[in-house]
């Protein structure tokens, strides 16, 4: 298929997600207005009753407090829709040429918890140019559109690890790659670092997962080296943060985060 039929392609694809996003994103806030217009009304009705009340006695401040319905941050919320966990292979393992030897932004619409949020990268790829290459291509091509982040750490090592989307920490794209790319020689990932997964000893096993580092890490090099540095967190960081306090599922240090994750989209220029 010519690139620009693909490209054509590529680009009627995220229009169309780009439409069904913002359709969701609608639906969440109408969801949530109508809560809190429902929330406020109750608010008046019950000021109104401690007004007729007070007509008949006197009514402390803490009967007014505990007479009065207050909106809880659970019932103005709006939950995330769940990322798919159908797996999602056949694709092509692009050249790295691909990665045009140039710094790329990469714009990942996220929903955490119950909030829609974005998190900006910029890939690097002149140091990372065949992880850069993968990860432009499968974004452009919706890959990572409704997938979930799976795993989250927070004890030794604190990063989010997103790119699976079969929510397992085994899915891929049909491809693997290697080498290792841009590794730090001091095994230290600072906060922001976006770098590929792989295969423990392995360095020929990167395929579409990759984690955000959301704070200061000492990651040990194996016996296939280090983990591919591909990019950085330029803003958003707070958001992976607000995640990473909300813990891990049933209070362990390392499993699927307790306020579930999803990407909802990613764009690349």
């Amino acid at each position: 298929m010519a690139a620009t039929k693909r490209e054509r392609d590529y680009a009627r694809k995220r229009q169309a997600k780009w439409e069904e996003r913002r359709a969701r994103a609608r639906a969440r806030r109408q969801r949530v207005a109508a809560v809190v217009a429902g929330v406020a009304v109750l608010a008046l009705v019950g000021t109104l009753l401690v007004v007729g009340l007070a007509g008949n006695r006197s009514a402390t401040a803490d009967d007014s407090a505990a007479q009065s319905p207050a909106a809880s941050p659970a019932a103005t919320s709006a939950a995330c829709a769940t990322g798919s966990t159908e797996a999602r292979e056949g694709f092509s393992l692009p050249d790295p040429s691909a990665a045009e030897d140039r710094t790329w932004t990469a714009t990942v619409d996220l929903c955490a918890g119950d909030e829609e949020s974005q998190v900006t990268l910029e890939l690097d790829g002149a140091k990372a140019p065949q992880a850069v290459a993968s990860f432009v291509s499968l974004a452009r091509q919706g890959y990572f559109d409704d997938t979930s982040c799976h795993r989250l750490t927070t004890d030794g090592i604190y990063v989010l690890q997103c790119g699976d989307p079969t929510g397992t920490g085994s899915g891929g794209p049909g491809y693997s790659f290697g080498p290792i790319e841009n590794a730090p020689a001091d095994d230290v990932y600072p906060a922001g670092t976006l770098a590929m997964a792989r295969v423990g000893g392995d360095g020929s096993s990167m395929g579409s997962q990759f984690f955000l580092v959301y704070q200061d890490s000492t990651i040990p090099s194996d016996a296939a080296g280090g983990y591919t540095v591909f990019g950085r967190i330029t803003s958003g960081l707070d958001v992976v943060q607000a995640v990473a306090d909300a813990g891990v599922a049933g209070g362990l240090a390392d499993g699927p985060p307790a306020a579930p994750v999803t990407i909802e989209g990613v764009e690349t220029q």
